[in-house]
């Protein structure tokens, strides 16, 4: 597949400067959700460029979240770039170097905030397919949200339903995501690890410490079923997979005094899992695990509950290694780590893999990536895009 087109698709002079694109993004303040100033700016250069702009608004929550996905092409297959315009907030901005919406280039270097997550990648995605303009055969489209790095609410999930309410067919996506953890090239995503949160409750006998038998303190209950949840490893990764990670996160009894037996101890969790486990399964290990000591707890499991997901190995995960190592000279690693990402969501639509810039700096204060990074990314995504069609259409 890899040699039926050029390794390095000549891009040169046609190729909009991406660098430009990234710090016209960044100068566009885009906290979650109020993406509305970034989302103009794309939608702008993909409907000059011919692409159909669907501008779609969700409010769940009583803050209108802005949406776009684009396209062009009518027939398949129809390759996808996603990512977020959102941005989270800049912190104590006299602490950055240079201002976090100023988008400077010093040295070589570009810093903002969204430099890396993900603005320098939409910049380079959008260069990439500018350049190759309308499809001979088949489409390209893009997904972006506001809501990426909020509640995710009104974000990518609901622009996912739109699209399979209304038939429409993506064949495969590319998300932008920063996933590389020391240099580009390192590491791409093929899959993610499932999140579920959880509480557990033990209610007790509120008294004074010094008449314990008036009383009926939960803590020590509450520390038996923490070591019965937490004594041995869910399991010891599978084939994509790391192993399993259950992590307490905060154990609550809300009491400031010492002289008080407390009427009730919480304790919170969140597990990261494996393609070991559904979601239901694990709930049922929880349970299992929480019942062995015999004891009289409450759980409860938080909405929002993500399952793990795979994008099998096959030409297209091969397709984009063989993009990233024409560019890089490194293959890069397949990888399933991290947090969540709008992949959860697309994963319904069509196989998806994640592939962007070097993430160190990512949500940090001086939030910035090298500027021959963005040019190296834009020419990874062109030849995604030439490798795609060829193989493809």
């Amino acid at each position: 597949m890899t040699g039926a087109i050029p390794v390095k698709p000549e891009l040169g002079a046609d190729l909009p400067d991406s660098v430009a694109l990234a710090i016209e993004l960044i100068r566009a303040p885009s906290v979650t959700p109020h993406a509305q100033g970034a989302l103009e700016l794309v939608a702008d250069r993909l409907a000059a460029a011919g692409y159909k702009v669907e501008r779609l608004t969700f409010d769940s929550g009583g803050v209108p979240v802005p949406n776009l996905y684009a396209r062009i092409g009518e027939s398949g297959p129809n390759l996808c770039f996603a990512g977020h315009v959102d941005v989270v907030p800049e912190g104590d901005a006299a602490q950055w170097a240079h201002g976090p919406f100023d988008a400077t280039v010093a040295d070589g270097v570009l810093y903002g905030r969204g430099a890396v997550d993900m603005k320098g990648a939409v910049a380079a995605f959008l260069a990439a397919a500018l350049a190759h303009g309308r499809p001979e055969r088949g489409s390209l489209s893009f997904l972006i949200t506001g809501d990426e790095e909020g509640p995710a609410l009104d974000g990518t999930v609901k622009v996912v339903e739109w699209l399979k309410a209304k038939g429409e067919v993506i064949d495969h996506c590319v998300l932008g995501e920063p996933t590389n953890p020391h240099a580009l090239g390192d590491a791409f995503k093929v899959g993610r690890r499932g999140s579920l949160n959880g509480i557990i409750t033990v209610k007790g006998v509120q008294g004074h410490v010094a008449y314990p038998h008036l009383a009926e303190n939960p803590i020590p209950r509450l520390i038996q079923l923490i070591a019965a949840l937490t004594a041995t490893p869910l399991d010891q990764g599978s084939d994509f997979f790391p192993p399993s990670n259950l992590e307490m996160v905060s154990v609550d009894v809300g009491n400031p005094v010492f002289n008080l037996i407390p009427a009730e101890a919480t304790a919170r969790f969140n597990v990261r899992f494996n393609d070991l486990f559904t979601l239901d399964t694990l709930k049922s290990e929880i349970i299992r695990r929480l019942d062995g000591p015999g004891l009289t707890y409450d759980l409860v499991f938080r909405a929002g509950a993500s399952q793990s997901f795979l994008t099998a190995p096959g030409a297209f995960v091969e397709l984009v290694a063989d993009a990233v190592e024409a560019e890089t000279g490194r293959r890069p690693q397949a990888s399933t780590s991290g947090g969540t990402s709008d992949a959860r969501f697309i994963k319904d639509l069509c196989p998806v893999v994640e592939f962007g810039l070097v993430g160190q700096t990512m949500h940090k204060v001086d939030e910035a990536t090298p500027v021959a990074d963005v040019e190296a990314l834009t020419r990874i995504y062109a030849g995604i895009i030439a490798r795609y069609f060829a193989a493809f259409a």
